[in-house]
């Protein structure tokens, strides 16, 4: 077991009270003590970076772009040893680990080149003997606050596109995933980043939210990004407004899979099992609810639930398609979601925590004694006006419904008001294109799940899901530049724009 504290301009912050972050699959397994920081540290973190991003943001963004690559060699080099510890820490099976350390890698991979390609323009001006530029410049400091379901992947989407851009970062991860993020640190720290140009801070929520506000009204923090539920979203974009930031928020989603008539019941029936169960559920693109077409409608059910009785689950470290849930907090949320099925619900199998009065199938890998493990759950017959339908479910639970018309199914799946991820499964090209044209979602798959993110494709969602902010990409360049224009005229005089233009006359009562 290891000790963690805060990081702050390269020294240690003790400071607050512990939290022990728990292997989930085996709660008696310690991972690390946390000590935990007050809103103070937070602010201090915040005048580091303040300190320290003039120097860094004059240091070429080509030879930043150097040590963006450094540190995607760096993670490949402990790539085992990182996922290990994220499966550790948060019970995600190792394959996803994995998965989830490539796309750093991957990240790095792309954005390294981005050092040369900081693009502005020259722009053409409407007077003679002038130019015009853009220029992109870095916000400055950027605070950073993620969830522990990707404990390093998603940090990775904000950290290193900002500091490529020359900014300053402020990193609060989730407690429950300090460890990784503290390894994803050092890696970030030993890749050749000056001291104070990423500040690592543990704190709960409340002391987070205080040292951000206070930072805010200070003028240490130009550009918020947060990972994590609408609901604190709210609170941050409501906070961010009051001092005229836009911050970068991708928040949860209910994501929907539209089964069509003339879909593959076999690949959907696949894609459904993987964004519905893998990481337990516990994915912001989770499937929430599959809207079937009433003619395939019963098969589909059928074959999804004998899917699911036939997936291996257990011990994250081995061969599962899902493991434990990531803290006692869900555990304690999962079950609340539980008591919201109803009588007119149809489900498959057993419900709740996986003990030995409720046990699990014969082939569970491994102990499921002291661990968060708890049953996967499909309930047939979700209306639109259920809670199971509405709202988020952050857990290995999936709502059935059914449709008539594709029209009724766009309706039904934009109606929870989230907008992040969504899906369809169809072979017809015009239902697959309606959809895309319909949905509210920044993501739509065809015949894919509702999981799964590239590192040069935009990520984001809009409605309860994001204020339409996006990562991944070029696109994430515009969270952490702000666009700079200049003009240089050369004439040797003032010319007045819109006003000392040259013009041509046109002759417009000519006929031929």
């Amino acid at each position: 077991m290891q000790t963690l504290e805060s990081n702050i301009d390269g020294k240690p912050w003790i400071q607050g009270a512990e939290y022990l972050s728990r292997n989930p699959a085996q709660l008696d397994d310690v991972v690390a003590t946390v000590k935990l920081a007050g809103p103070d540290a937070v602010k201090a973190a915040a005048e580091s970076a303040r300190r320290a991003q003039k120097e860094w943001a004059a240091v070429p963004a080509p030879v930043r772009g150097q040590f963006v690559a450094a540190l995607g060699r760096l993670v490949e080099a402990n790539a085992d040893t990182l996922a290990r510890l994220v499966t550790r820490e948060i019970g995600k099976p190792l394959a996803e680990a994995r998965g989830e350390v490539q796309e750093i890698v991957d990240t790095c991979d792309f954005f390294l080149g981005e050092g040369r390609r900081l693009y502005g323009h020259t722009v053409p001006s409407e007077m003679p003997d002038k130019q015009l530029f853009t220029f992109r410049v870095p916000v400055g400091v950027a605070g950073v606050i993620t969830a522990g379901n990707f404990p390093v992947a998603v940090p990775s989407w904000y950290i290193v596109p900002a500091l490529l851009c020359g900014n300053a970062v402020v990193w609060k991860p989730a407690e429950y995933a300090a460890a990784s993020a503290k390894a994803f640190a050092e890696l970030i720290w030993h890749a050749g980043l000056p001291a104070g140009v990423l500040n690592l801070v543990f704190a709960d929520g409340q002391a987070t939210f205080d040292g951000l506000e206070a930072s805010l009204g200070a003028g240490l923090v130009d550009k918020v990004g947060f990972t994590g539920s609408s609901a604190v979203g709210t609170k941050i974009g409501e906070l961010c407004g009051r001092h005229l930031q836009s911050p970068c928020l991708e928040l949860g989603g209910k994501n929907p899979m539209v089964v069509t008539e003339d879909a593959d019941l076999d690949l959907a029936v696949e894609g459904a099992l993987f964004s519905g169960f893998g990481t337990a559920g516990q994915r912001c693109t989770s499937l929430g609810t599959v809207i079937v077409h009433e003619s395939v409608h019963e098969e589909f059910f059928g074959r999804f639930c004998e899917a699911l009785r036939g997936a291996k689950r257990g011990q994250p470290d081995q061969d599962v398609l899902f493991g434990p849930l990531l803290d006692e907090k869900f555990a304690a949320s999962f079950e609340g979601y539980l008591e919201w099925i109803s009588s007119h619900h149809r489900v498959s199998g057993s419900i709740g925590r996986v003990t030995a009065d409720n046990p699990p199938p014969r082939d569970f890998a491994g102990s499921y004694d002291n661990g968060l493990f708890y049953h996967p759950v499909i309930v047939d017959g979700v209306r639109p006006d259920d809670r199971l339908f509405l709202e988020e479910t952050f857990g290995p639970i999936v709502g059935v419904t059914l449709y008539r018309t594709l029209d009724e199914a766009i309706e039904l799946a934009n109606l929870p008001g989230y907008g992040l991820s969504s899906s369809i499964y169809t072979t017809n090209p015009t239902s697959a294109f309606r959809y895309r044209q319909g949905i509210s979602a920044g993501m739509v798959s065809v015949n894919n799940s509702t999981s799964g993110a590239e590192a040069h494709l935009p990520f984001g969602g809009n409605g309860k899901s994001g204020n339409g902010s996006r990562q991944s990409g070029i696109w994430v360049l515009d969270q952490f530049t702000r666009w700079q224009s200049m003009n240089w005229d050369f004439s040797g005089k003032l010319q007045k724009a819109q006003m000392d233009v040259a013009t041509v006359t046109p002759d417009p009562g000519f006929r031929l």
